[in-house]
């Protein structure tokens, strides 16, 4: 049996596609999170806190914290591309700068009043979190999370 010519072209044209030729890697979707927390039952009245998410809840409750209570600062939803870096602003006093380095690892520089606090390079998993904090001087915590969106 004699196979066309065009056949084999369509079969080849098939392969190559197949082969994972194509679409660059996908920009990594995440969520930054500043959180306090306290042994407080409630936030400070002046303050627009709110409690935080089950999943987060559970994962902090999973860690050796001294805090019984975790708020919700402010969250800041953004993409980093492969290779490239990305700078977070959560407050005043507190930067996150995150860079992509392979398709679930990234290095994360927290920045704590202009001045690093901790560096960290790690495997960051979809739906994964990634709690990053520093010392707090009275008897709150502030931390941030990480959280991979994609």
């Amino acid at each position: 049996m004699i196979v066309a010519p065009w056949v084999w072209v369509s079969l080849a044209l098939a392969l190559l596609a197949s082969a994972g030729f194509g679409a660059p890697p996908a920009d990594m979707k995440l969520q930054a999170y500043l959180l306090w927390g306290t042994n407080d039952r409630n936030p400070p009245a002046d303050r627009n806190y709110q409690p935080v998410n089950p999943d987060i809840r559970q994962k902090l409750k999973s860690l050796p914290l001294k805090w019984a209570h975790w708020y919700e600062v402010k969250r800041v939803d953004f993409q980093v591309a492969p290779g490239a870096s990305r700078e977070v602003t959560l407050s005043d006093k507190c930067q996150v700068k995150l860079r992509q380095l392979a398709s679930a690892e990234v290095e994360v520089l927290l920045i704590g009043q202009g001045k690093e606090v901790m560096k960290r390079r790690q495997a960051l998993p979809k739906g994964d979190l990634l709690v990053l904090g520093g010392n707090s001087p009275n008897a709150t915590a502030w931390l941030v999370v990480l959280k991979r969106n994609e």
